[in-house]
């Protein structure tokens, strides 16, 4: 079976643990600097087992060298952000953290896809990327899938429709720059256009670019974590059974939609081969120019982490 491996233990790891567990994608192995957090954590997961219906295997470790030989990767470890915390101090504190995330990938698992949940997600999958060496095709993040899920959930409770019969598809960075695209969002192939009024949905849109703020104010204390690793799972599974999944997800762009050397949400077809396929999408001046934005805000996230030139 394949080795999956969840790199950090807290809500959004063994979330994602589970739900892996669960749709028996591999054997699970849960790994956290606090080693008695991820084995005490991993051998509830096993047990639960026998009532689930799942019968993976799944084992806990505080080595990070744990990794070796993991076939997919999710990253979750990092901090939230606390009060009185800046974006950049988040971004400086986290980045130490993948920085010793990515090079034990690098050195132990050569040859695994990495899924990215840990935030400022775009940021960190690209410091991921530049560390490991690791083609694109392999290093991902989760942004997207979150946010489109997000955005389904509330257009399909303004509409009174089942989620199933909603498709949504969000661009951009995760956070407040995000781009969700209205006009590529259907009911069953309908257009919401035709259920919802343009001041309706210009408020659907910005509750979604709010979507994890709101739950952080709700919880007062942590953030999303159900959503966010069902979101890294369903990416997960593409890969590992080949689904061909035409999904939004933080990829490493070499000049599709204008755009060169960064992470940005955009679509892509994951399979077997890992990111197989950016699809660019006809966008509108005002979408480019949004999409624009969300890319300069990454860019600036990129240059906080002080690092030597690409190589070209």
């Amino acid at each position: 079976m394949p080795k999956i491996t969840v790199v950090g233990a807290g809500n959004v790891g063994a979330s994602a643990a589970l739900y892996a567990a669960e749709a028996e994608l591999g054997d699970v192995t849960l790994i956290d600097i606090v080693e008695g957090v991820a084995k005490g954590k991993a051998l509830d997961l096993l047990e639960a087992g026998p009532v689930r219906g799942y019968d993976s295997m799944v084992e806990g470790s505080g080595d990070i060298r744990s990794v070796k030989d993991s076939d997919l990767i999710i990253v979750t470890a990092g901090l939230a952000r606390k009060p009185g915390m800046s974006r950049l101090d988040l971004l400086k504190a986290n980045a130490d953290i993948i920085r010793g995330v990515a090079e034990a990938i690098r050195d132990h698992a050569p040859k695994a896809f990495v899924i990215m949940v840990t935030n400022p997600l775009d940021v960190m999958t690209y410091l991921t990327f530049r560390i490991t060496g690791f083609p694109r095709q392999r290093v991902i993040g989760m942004a997207g899938v979150l946010d489109s899920t997000r955005f389904r959930t509330f257009l399909a409770q303004e509409i009174g429709v089942s989620v199933e019969e909603v498709h949504a598809m969000v661009l951009g960075g995760h956070g407040d720059t995000m781009v969700p695209l209205v006009r590529y969002s259907t009911v069953s192939g309908i257009p919401v256009e035709k259920f919802i009024t343009k001041e309706r949905l210009a408020e659907i849109v910005q509750r979604t670019r709010e979507g994890g703020a709101e739950i952080v104010k709700l919880l007062q204390t942590g953030s999303a974590f159900y959503a966010p690793a069902a979101s890294a799972v369903q990416m997960a599974e593409a890969i590992l059974r080949d689904k061909k999944r035409l999904l939004p997800v933080a990829a490493h762009l070499e000049g599709e939609y204008g755009l060169r050397d960064l992470y940005l949400g955009v679509p892509a077809i994951l399979g077997a081969r890992g990111l197989e396929k950016i699809v660019e999408l006809e966008l509108t001046p005002d979408e480019k120019a949004a999409l624009a934005n969300s890319a300069e805000e990454v860019r600036k996230g990129i240059a906080d982490l002080e690092l030597a030139p690409a190589a070209r």
